[in-house]
């Protein structure tokens, strides 16, 4: 089996050795899948929105256009009944109580002029965003999730505006959007930036150049979305960027967590550590969600090595920060398998308000909503699937887990500077006149309390707007996005430590040449040893930090 095929290590992590290919060849998007993907709007998952922010491309089923056909027409004959419908017949927010139209059994050509107007007012006063752009592969990356989301058929948008957003991912028409300005209940100030290009306006990344909505349309042969309806709605009224963010930061989360067992088990083999804690037999003791399968990681990445002979001088208990770094992991990936999950679901779930239902049965609905046609029965239902609460406290749960896979890899970095705990040097000095490694335990302080900043929940805080009817908040993006800064932190902590246990280790080996490591340890101290040369003499460690950081991060 080659390295890039991916086997299975431990639940939810694929083989982490599969980087050694992407290493080799410098681009990790070489390992996905290259073929047009497939949309149904119940099967999207989170390799698939990363392959398609780097550009893959998509194509719509067929039964998913269908669903969307026919809650449009629901949705107008509701219109047309005169029902009141949120975003539609009446305004949004504290504007609920503006008529935008009142229809009496028909929709004249007055009224869908009328809804037009409203449409395009919706995305123009609600694409409200600030700061820096969004990256090309963020954007791409929700607009995948808001296209999956909308093939369930419960937007009520025109098909047409799902066939836009997939022109747009494979003709390569990125919209630009501000990266502020979402409280985390739908990023409606930033998702109608979208919208906006799709009618001609604003301004959209094509061919290399920035450039009007309506050049980047022409120049890719397609023509203006005619919004009406609740089309606009659908549009900004999404937490697909949010989501995005939350995806792209998790996929990260989960590649760094790949590294953990390899950086814990050179730093064990460097400290002459006690592999008693990682045994099967201790882990199955307290068989916590995620634990047996950490510690199968550890010894597998340690498989060979001297630890598991008797050795001179070694412990018979090491510090927490190494015997419990087990557990540690095992908890960072059982918050991993949460986070994921509750993404999964965003990501292939409508949280649409109202949301346009039909083709089920309306029995136990409020009557009020439901409304019968030639095509059966159907409803239009307010709803509060606007409330990303469930995927957000899973993103702050796993950030404080590696706030902890942080702080055990900051505290084992120090420790192999002492030896007291290892038995070498002073600093890991090669000879008596070396500083070496004296100073740099300041940087390693330093990021690990950035990292502790970023773990702090900010999913309650916020303040009530539109008129106080808007009381309640999360944060969402503002969460993702300190999971993505963090888990960039925990990198350069982890590169730390990395560097010290290698140094450790060619220390030990000066003593005893022939000493063992495990097979993969082995592997990764000769791909690091490339990048990153043995400390024989002062120098400065800036670009030995930055490559170490760089090296863990290739790693896939």
């Amino acid at each position: 089996m080659g390295w890039c095929s991916g086997k299975s290590l431990f639940g939810v992590l694929p083989f982490y050795f599969s980087f050694l290919c992407c290493l080799m060849v410098g681009n990790p998007a070489v390992c996905a899948a290259g073929d047009p993907l497939l949309l149904t709007g119940q099967d999207l998952r989170l390799g698939q929105v990363e392959s398609v922010a780097r550009g893959r491309k998509v194509v719509l089923d067929s039964e998913a256009l269908h669903r969307m056909e026919a809650s449009h027409e629901l949705l107008m004959a509701y219109a047309a009944a005169g029902r009141p419908v949120y975003g539609l017949t009446v305004g949004v927010g504290l504007n609920k109580d503006k008529a935008v139209f009142k229809a009496g059994g028909k929709l004249t050509d007055g009224i869908l002029k009328r809804s037009r107007e409203f449409n395009r007012s919706a995305l123009r006063a609600h694409a409200a965003g600030a700061g820096p752009d969004m990256t090309k592969e963020l954007v791409r990356a929700a607009m995948v999730i808001r296209l999956n989301t909308m093939l369930l058929g419960r937007t009520g948008a025109q098909p047409k505006v799902a066939r836009l957003y997939a022109d747009f991912l494979n003709a390569g028409i990125t919209p630009v959007v501000p990266s502020q300005g979402s409280v985390g209940e739908a990023d409606i100030t930033l998702a109608p930036h979208v919208g906006l290009v799709m009618l001609g306006e604003w301004q959209a990344d094509f061919d290399g150049e920035r450039m009007t909505g309506k050049k980047a349309l022409e120049k890719a042969g397609l023509t203006v979305l005619d919004p009406i309806g609740k089309d606009a709605l659908a549009i900004l009224s999404t937490n697909a960027f949010s989501a995005a963010k939350g995806v792209l930061a998790v996929l990260k989360a989960e590649r760094l967590l790949k590294t953990v067992p390899l950086v814990l088990g050179l730093s064990l083999e460097g400290l002459n550590g006690n592999m008693a804690p990682f045994t099967h037999e201790a882990a199955e003791l307290r068989p916590f969600p995620g634990n047996v399968e950490s510690a199968a990681a550890i010894r597998k990445a340690l498989a060979g090595s001297y630890l598991w002979q008797p050795y001179p001088k070694r412990p018979l208990q090491d510090p927490l920060s190494y015997r419990t770094a087990g557990v540690v992991l095992g908890s960072a990936l059982h918050a991993l398998k949460q986070a994921r999950e509750m993404l999964r679901i965003q990501i292939n779930a409508s949280d649409d308000n109202p949301a346009v239902l039909e083709g089920m049965d309306m029995a136990s609905m409020p009557q009020q909503y439901v409304l019968q046609t030639a095509a059966g029965q159907g409803a239009v239902l307010p709803t509060a699937n606007f409330e990303p609460l469930p995927f957000v406290l899973a993103l702050e749960q796993l950030s404080l887990a590696l706030c902890h896979v942080s702080r055990g890899s900051a505290l084992r970095t120090i420790k192999l500077s002492d030896p007291h705990f290892t038995g070498l040097s002073r600093f890991l000095a090669p000879n008596d006149v070396s500083i070496t490694f004296g100073a740099i335990q300041k940087p390693v302080v330093a990021i690990n309390t950035s990292v502790r900043q970023l773990a702090n929940p900010v999913s309650p805080d916020g303040l009530p707007v539109a008129g106080d009817i808007e009381d309640t908040s999360t944060n969402a993006l503002l969460v993702a996005a300190r999971l993505d800064d963090l888990v960039a932190k925990v990198y350069t902590v982890m590169g730390l430590e990395l560097l010290h246990a290698a140094q450790a280790v060619d220390l030990r080996r000066r003593g005893n040449p022939d000493l063992a490591l495990g097979d993969e340890t082995e592997k990764l101290l000769i791909s690091y040893r490339g990048q990153v040369p043995f400390v024989d003499a002062d120098r400065p460690l800036t670009p030995d930090i930055r490559k170490s950081t760089d090296f863990l991060e290739s790693l896939r």
